[in-house]
């Protein structure tokens, strides 16, 4: 029941940031402006990543039980994993929350397909890494 919620919340959101601010929920974009010296628009983006992290305390105090985990996973899967992920969304001109949520429901061919291959990427690098390191 929780991922019903969580996706009403997250569908809710992409929606008020398109109809209020004119932008597509893109977390990749939304921090990539950020890192961009010229752009003029950081306030929003600021403010958006500190909800962000405000409601994972607020996730992380109400329902802690959302932060256990049962990975065997080492420290250094994370940081190639987060690599990649990073790679891949300069690949695809784009994240999941953008392509995924965003431009699939845009109709656009380009996020579909995008899409598609993050979840492929997803799903033969868990089997990889789990095959490398024994646990399949």
């Amino acid at each position: 029941m929780e991922a019903i919620y969580g996706g009403v919340l997250i569908g809710v959101a992409a929606t008020m940031m398109l109809l209020f601010n004119g932008r597509v929920t893109g977390i990749s974009g939304i921090v990539g402006g950020l890192l961009n010296p010229v752009s003029k628009d950081k306030s929003w983006r600021i403010l958006f990543l500190l909800g962000l992290l405000v409601g994972g305390f607020f996730l992380r105090f109400f329902h802690p039980v959302s932060f256990v985990t049962v990975s065997n996973a080492w420290r250094i899967d994370y940081m190639i994993a987060g690599f990649f992920v990073g790679f891949g969304t300069l690949l695809g001109n784009g994240c999941t929350s953008g392509h995924g949520v965003c431009g699939i429901s845009r109709f656009s061919f380009r996020s579909i397909i995008s899409t598609i291959i993050f979840i492929l990427s997803g799903i033969l690098s868990v089997v990889f890494f789990k095959l490398i390191r024994g646990y399949l």
